[in-house]
C-alpha cells in the first residue's frame, strides 16, 4: 500500500459543488439522472461536461451526504472505471477527482484519529485510519497516469488544474514518485501565477467564473501548505497569497450588488463557489476581508482585463473591453467587447445571456454571437469569427478603453475594438457610456471608416422585466406593472423588439425581452440611446 505523509491535514475546505447528489441519482448542470442501487458510470445518454462531472467527485466534500455513501461511491468508481476509461481517466476530470478525493481521505482520516480509532479497525496515531488500501492504490495509480498526460496541449485552467492535482498527490503521498509530483505541481502553480493572473488580478481566460474557480484552486493550495509540513517555502506562500489577494479584490470589483459575478465569457452561477464562499475561505486561509464599497460614486479601472466598473450605491454598471482570452487558448470567448452589464436598486436590468451548455448546440452558438450581447453588430455579422464548441478564428482586439470620474461627479468610459475591419470600409466600433453620476446612462456607438453599412446594438433585459412601449418611450416594468426604469432611442432610425435567451445557469434557459437599435447608412455613423432610472411619464 502506498506510503502516505505524517503531519499533512487541510482546513474545512472549499468545494466547487456545481450540482448534488442523493443516494439513488445526481443532478448536474440541472439536469438530473436516476441510477437506483447501482452507478451507470459511463452515462453515455448525459453530455460530457454533465458525465464529467459525475467523475470529478465533487459531492464528496457534501456534508450531508453519508460518509458511508461516500466509501461506496469511492469504491464503485475503483471497480468500474479501470485505467483508461473515456472520461473517467481524461487529465482535466483525473485532476479534478485527485484533489477531491485527498480532501476526502484527510477527512476520513481526522476523524478517526480524534475518535482514537478507525473505521476499518486503525489505531490512535495510525495515518491510514478509516483507508482503505485499494482507495490509495487507485488514487496513487491516478497520480502516476496524470503525470504521463499533463494537458499542455491545452493549457490554461487545465494546465493549472493538472498542476493543483499533482500538488495534492505529492503533499498527500510520500516517496520517490510523491516527491517528483509535488516539485513538477510547485512548479506549474508558480509558471502559471504569472501566466494566467494579470497585473490587475483578474485571470487571462477573462471569464468570471473561470476566474473564480482557479482562485480557489491557490486558496486551497495555500489551505494544504499551511496545515502541512515542508510541503511549499514560506516564500511561494506569501507570494500566493500575495497575488491571490490582488485576484481576490478584482473578484468583489467584477460582482453586481447582489454579490453574484458578471456573465462574461462562458460564465454562470453555481458552477464555482459563490463570492461570499470564496470571500469567507479566504478569510480562514490567507485573513482576506473584501473592501468596502462606497456608497458614493466610485469606479474600478482593470485595463489589463478590460474589465470597467462603475457603482454608485446599489446602481453598478461593468463594461467589457478586453481580450478575448489568451491567443492559444481562446475556447472561453464570446462576442462580448463592449458589451455591459447593468444593475438597478440591487437588481440586475440589463443582463449577459450566459452559458447554456458546452455542447455543439443552437444554445451555445447563440450564447457566444454577437446578439447575444449588449454590443453592436454591424451589417449582420459577428466581431470574432466563433465557430465549433470553443474555437475563434479572426478575433475583435481592443484598441482603447478607459473609465474616468470627472469632478462634477460624472462618469466617463470609452472604447473601441477591431472585430469589423475584415469588412468592406474597415469599420471600427466606438463606444462611448456617459453617467451622471445620478440615475441616467446614455450609450453612444460610433461606426468609424468607410463605405455604407447597417448597425443594430442590441440591449438584453433581464426576464423579471418587460419592455413596454409608451409614445417615444420604453419602459422597463415589472410584473405588477410599475415602471423601474425608462429607454430612449436617442440616434436611431429603427428599434425593434425581439425574444431572446437568457441562460443564467447552465441548462437553465429563460425567454426575455431584447431590444435592437438600428440605423443604416454611410459611415460614419453614430447610433445612441439612453437609460434613465426613475422613469418620467415621458421622453
Amino acid at each position: 500500500m502506498p506510503a502516505c505523509r505524517p503531519n499533512v491535514s487541510l482546513e474545512t475546505p472549499l468545494s466547487i459543488l456545481g450540482g448534488t447528489a442523493t443516494a439513488q441519482g445526481f443532478r448536474f448542470l440541472n439536469l438530473p439522472k436516476e441510477f437506483g442501487t447501482s452507478v451507470n458510470w459511463p452515462s453515455k445518454d448525459m453530455p460530457k461536461l454533465w458525465r464529467y462531472n459525475l467523475h470529478y467527485f465533487d459531492y464528496l466534500q457534501e456534508p450531508q451526504r453519508s460518509v458511508e455513501n461516500k466509501s461506496h461511491l469511492v469504491s464503485d468508481w475503483i471497480e468500474h472505471n479501470p485505467q483508461g476509461t473515456v472520461d473517467a481517466w481524461e487529465p482535466y476530470t483525473a485532476s479534478l477527482r485527485i484533489v477531491n478525493w485527498v480532501k476526502f481521505f484527510l477527512s476520513l482520516s481526522a476523524a478517526s484519529l480524534k475518535n482514537n480509532t478507525g473505521d476499518a479497525g486503525g489505531t490512535k496515531g495510525e495515518f491510514h485510519a478509516g483507508l482503505k488500501p485499494d482507495w490509495l492504490t487507485s488514487l496513487y495509480t491516478q497520480a502516476l497516469w496524470l503525470e504521463q498526460n499533463i494537458e499542455y496541449h491545452i493549457l490554461a485552467n487545465h494546465y493549472l488544474k493538472n498542476g493543483v492535482a499533482l500538488f495534492f498527490a505529492g503533499a498527500y503521498f510520500q516517496g520517490v514518485d510523491a516527491d517528483r509530483w509535488l516539485k513538477k505541481g510547485v512548479q506549474i502553480l508558480r509558471e502559471e501565477l504569472d501566466e494566467q493572473f494579470l497585473a490587475d488580478g483578474g485571470h487571462y481566460e477573462r471569464s468570471p467564473m473561470y476566474h473564480s474557480i482557479c482562485v480557489t484552486d491557490y486558496l486551497d493550495v495555500l489551505n494544504l501548505a499551511r496545515h502541512s509540513q515542508g510541503v511549499l517555502s514560506p516564500e511561494d506562500q506569501a507570494t500566493f497569497a500575495q497575488r491571490m489577494t490582488t485576484s481576490l479584490t478584482f473578484l468583489n470589483n467584477v460582482c453586481l450588488p447582489d454579490n453574484e459575478i458578471a456573465l462574461f465569457n462562458d460564465s454562470a452561477f453555481g458552477i464555482a463557489p459563490a463570492p461570499k464562499q470564496i470571500f469567507d475561505y479566504a478569510e480562514k486561509v490567507i485573513g482576506y476581508e473584501p473592501p468596502v464599497r462606497p456608497s458614493s460614486v466610485a469606479i474600478h479601472s482593470h485595463a489589463a482585463s478590460g474589465y470597467f466598473v462603475c457603482r454608485n450605491g446599489d446602481d453598478a454598471i461593468i463594461i467589457d473591453c478586453g481580450s478575448i482570452g489568451p491567443d492559444y487558448q481562446p475556447g472561453h470567448a464570446h462576442c462580448d467587447t463592449l458589451s455591459f452589464e447593468l444593475a438597478i436598486d440591487g437588481r440586475r436590468v440589463i443582463v449577459d445571456s450566459g452559458v447554456h451548455d458546452y455542447e455543439p448546440s443552437q444554445e451555445r452558438a447563440y450564447a457566444r454571437s454577437t446578439k447575444a450581447h449588449n454590443t453592436l453588430a454591424v451589417d449582420g455579422e459577428e466581431q470574432s469569427e466563433i465557430w465549433g464548441v470553443f474555437r475563434v478564428a479572426r478575433r475583435a482586439k481592443p484598441l482603447d478603453a478607459r473609465i474616468e470620474q470627472r469632478p462634477d461627479g460624472s462618469v466617463w468610459f470609452t472604447g473601441a475594438h477591431d472585430g469589423y475591419r475584415r469588412l468592406r470600409g474597415r469599420p471600427i466600433h466606438t463606444r462611448s457610456i456617459a453617467y451622471d453620476g445620478k440615475e441616467t446612462w446614455n450609450i453612444e456607438d460610433r461606426l468609424e471608416g468607410n463605405g455604407a453599412h447597417r448597425m443594430e446594438s442590441y440591449l438584453h433585459i433581464h426576464p423579471d422585466y418587460h419592455v413596454v412601449k409608451n409614445g417615444a418611450c420604453f419602459h422597463i416594468t415589472e410584473a405588477n406593472g410599475k415602471s423601474i426604469a425608462m429607454i430612449e432611442a436617442v440616434e436611431a432610425t429603427e428599434v425593434r423588439m425581439e425574444r431572446g435567451s437568457y441562460f443564467p445557469e447552465f441548462g437553465r434557459q429563460y425567454e426575455n425581452d431584447v431590444m435592437v437599435f438600428i440605423c443604416s447608412g454611410t459611415i460614419p455613423l453614430t447610433l445612441s440611446y439612453r437609460i434613465r432610472k426613475r422613469p418620467t411619464q415621458s421622453c
